[in-house]
């Protein structure tokens, strides 16, 4: 399963049409909670049940497409039932209790409700809203899929725009040749990465660098009038550069994970809780400008694809343990440079990539999955690559160019 992205072009009445139908996807979701909040114990079929309820109760509720509503229960089920395993499993921590969507920025449809053109450059959506036909915009050719391989639609609202995406249903692995060689890397904030051969990639710190661009614009939003038209536009403009940053994280990591999981057998990396390490006020906004998730997430999903073995280990240690004679060398976060007892010195972070790598093929370690993010598309949706359906609680990731 991996996902198709296009820029949709339409009217503004057929914008508006779109909002409504994420509103309406909202507030069917936050009636499902709210059902759930009142009926502890309530399952999914339940949850149905209330959908159909609503339909009948609430004439925008039945103008939206029966699918998109069903989608939206399973949104409201999924929270649940993290909830809950979060619980099963003891997650320290908050365990994600099931909140009220504020600002939904998606709907999604199943296989009904949508009609592609023959040509598959337009889609038109046949429920009331009157969304009717958009124009798609992109480098894909939706005409290598079958009508049946697309099991999902989803409406986005964006910062610049709103984009149609397709969730297809078609085997995306590539067939390559071994390339005799393994890795490991350790992630830093100085350097991107630094690998086991000593190859060092640096941070572009995209968000450090638009930092006075987002004051200015922050600085725009904050003289204008509360809910007067020239706000709405200044809010938008500042949404525009902080999509900017996201995207560009996201495709550098993306490039990153792409060459060095072509590149190698074997790629090791460390098991790290990144929501765990942002707790440090002092680096919180360095790591989160790292974007260390979103290149594992890459890595395994590149992983996948490619047919190459990843594994994150416990990063326990590796910063400290000498990768010559295994001693345990104490350093703050200030030293850069290893240097043992046994006369062995070497630059900090290309000690613990050896030592990752070494942890890697020594023990089986955690082989890494395609491991799915919620931000992907701004809402977690119901689909996920070699999963039911019904039972699908993330975003799926997607590989598209630039539009």
């Amino acid at each position: 399963m991996f996902v198709l992205e296009f820029k949709a072009k339409g009217k503004p009445n057929q914008y508006a049409a779109i909002d409504e139908a994420i509103r309406t996807a909202q507030f069917v979701r936050n009636k499902c909670i709210r059902f759930w909040l009142d009926n502890r114990g309530v399952g999914q079929k339940d949850l149905y049940r209330h959908s159909t309820a609503l339909r009948e109760e609430f004439a925008f509720v039945k103008d939206l497409n029966s699918s998109a509503c069903q989608a939206s229960v399973e949104r409201a089920y999924s929270a649940i039932a993290r909830f809950y395993d979060n619980c099963k499993k003891a997650v320290p921590g908050k365990k994600g209790y099931p909140t009220f969507k504020k600002n939904s920025r998606s709907v999604e449809y199943k296989v009904s409700g949508w009609k592609l053109s023959e040509t598959r450059k337009q889609i038109t959506f046949t429920d009331k809203k009157g969304i009717g036909k958009l124009k798609l915009k992109g480098t894909w050719d939706l005409n290598f899929y079958q009508i049946d391989q697309i099991k999902r639609v989803r409406l986005i609202c964006r910062a610049d725009g709103y984009y149609v995406q397709f969730a297809i249903s078609a085997d995306n692995n590539v067939d390559t040749t071994p390339a005799g060689k393994t890795v490991g890397l350790d992630v830093g904030l100085k350097e991107f990465y630094t690998d086991s051969d000593g190859h060092t990639e640096p941070n572009p710190k995209f968000y450090r660098t638009s930092e006075k661009r987002l004051k200015f614009r922050q600085r725009r939003v904050s003289r204008k009038k509360k809910g007067s038209t020239n706000r709405k536009k200044a809010i938008n403009r500042l949404g525009r550069v902080h999509l900017k940053i996201s995207r560009q994280r996201e495709e550098h990591a993306k490039r990153l994970a792409r060459c060095v999981t072509q590149s190698n057998d074997l790629v090791a990396y460390e098991d790290l809780r990144v929501k765990n390490l942002a707790k440090n006020h002092c680096l919180a906004k360095s790591i989160n400008d790292a974007g260390w998730y979103q290149f594992r997430k890459w890595l395994e999903y590149f992983g996948v694809k490619f047919g190459r073995v990843t594994v994150a280990v416990n990063p326990a240690y590796t910063s400290q343990k000498c990768s010559n004679c295994a001693a345990i060398v104490k350093k703050s976060l200030s030293v850069r440079t290893h240097a043992c007892e046994c006369g062995f010195v070497m630059d900090r972070d290309w000690n613990a990539a050896i030592n990752i790598l070494k942890l890697a093929l020594s023990t089986v370690g955690h082989t890494g999955t395609w491991v799915l993010d919620p931000n992907a598309v701004g809402d977690s949706t119901t689909t996920l690559a070699g999963e039911i359906l019904s039972e699908q609680v993330e975003s799926v990731n997607k590989e598209s160019p630039r539009l």
